[in-house]
């Protein structure tokens, strides 16, 4: 991870609403990649949008979370097998968020806006507000990413310090240890708490004193209503279990689903290579937006087919932040577009070759920015105190 202040930081930034990017050299790389990207949809004659194989993956990801339900309510199994039913169904609502709802709410699933506006209510029907993840997502993590004081993504719990810029507390030295099981919790929170909170909140990223239509407070209640119904109610009436073995399928659910799009959501930003930055006191950024997106963003996994199918093209993060209308199911064809054009502009093009190695570039960064900065941080009145 490379940085513009040590690791050691632990001054509390505010946020700053009006940050702007560099037009030094916009018409450069900007203007080449979404040419060469254009031109090969054009020469092809195809749709940037769906094409059969993202629809067929649409009804699989359903079917993985609503036939293990259906079979949950039956009782199928037992206890023991409706638990491992639990769990497919938290891999179904990942793949949901991922391969689904992601497309519909960016608009990268069909032309047609009253189709994505289906495809992305899949995502209220998952317990998370897509009023409130156009905002966050769309707008403010898309804009502004790994731009500590205004990215939310950057700000996902206090008991994690994701940026260098962050305020160090004691416990992040552990956060290495214990990042990993707080992921598996974030689906829960999700669902129960961070969209209420972020309703409530005056101040979101660049938006001070944000105020809500009465129709998105009357989605987001409704929406929590269908989720808690379909995943709470139903199955304590019908499903032939206790209420506390509910309550641990219940659990078993959501820990998959988020330790799946905790990890997996992490490792585009929070890795080694990705840079983290702050607004210089002018709000100008020193590069055009599309160079920055390059440097604060990373792929991981290309050459995994299934990998790719399943997280939505994620894995493809650094073509999804350049082109985030163009649908997911075409990311690998594009992606060799933009390396290519990235290396003839001398714009860095990042990538992690294996899961597995992105997932321990992202524990390393988690202990550079806790156990190390901390450390850091304790040592230097000894070393002025030498000096």
């Amino acid at each position: 991870m490379t940085t513009h202040a040590s690791t050691a930081t632990i001054r509390k930034v505010k946020p700053r609403p009006k940050v702007k990017f560099s037009q030094m050299n916009a018409a450069g790389f900007a203007q080449d990649v979404r040419k060469e990207v254009a031109q090969y949809f054009a020469e092809r004659g195809i749709s940037e949008k769906a094409n059969a194989k993202m629809v067929l993956k649409t009804v699989s990801l359903l079917a993985l979370t609503f036939v293990p339900y259906a079979l949950i309510l039956n009782g199928t199994g037992g206890p023991w097998g409706m638990l491992g039913l639990a769990f497919l169904m938290g891999m179904g609502i990942a793949g949901m968020g991922f391969s689904i709802s992601h497309d519909g709410l960016h608009g990268a699933y069909s032309d047609k806006p009253w189709v994505n506006r289906i495809i992305g209510a899949t995502f209220d029907l998952a317990g998370a507000s897509g009023y409130m993840w156009k905002i966050t997502h769309n707008v403010i993590h898309h804009t502004y990413t790994n731009i500590h004081g205004v990215d939310e993504d950057l700000e996902v719990s206090p008991l994690l310090r994701l940026s260098p810029h962050s305020e160090l507390q004691w416990f992040h030295r552990f956060q290495h240890k214990y990042a990993f099981l707080a992921y598996s919790m974030s689906t829960l929170n999700w669902v129960l708490v961070k969209d209420f909170q972020q309703f409530m909140r005056k101040d979101l990223g660049p938006y001070t004193n944000k105020k809500h239509p009465t129709s998105a407070w009357a989605g987001l209640f409704a929406g929590k209503a269908l989720h808690y119904t379909w995943t709470i109610a139903i199955p304590l009436l019908v499903a032939p279990i206790t209420w506390w073995q509910f309550a641990i399928g219940f659990l078993a659910m959501h820990a998959t689903a988020g330790f799946i799009l905790g990890i997996i959501f992490q490792l585009a930003h929070v890795v080694e290579e990705t840079e983290q930055t702050i607004p210089p006191a002018s709000g100008m950024m020193p590069d055009e937006w599309t160079v920055h997106e390059m440097m604060t963003t990373s792929n991981f996994a290309r050459k995994s087919a299934l990998l790719t199918w399943y997280v939505g093209g994620l894995n493809y993060q650094v073509e999804h932040h350049l082109f985030p209308k163009v649908c997911s199911i075409h990311y690998p064809d594009i992606a060799p577009i933009v390396e290519r054009v990235a290396e003839r502009h001398n714009v860095p093009y990042n990538a992690h070759s294996t899961l597995w190695i992105a997932i321990k570039s992202h524990y390393v960064t988690l202990r550079q920015l806790g156990q190390d900065a901390w450390a850091q941080r304790n040592e230097t009145p000894v070393l002025a105190k030498a000096a």
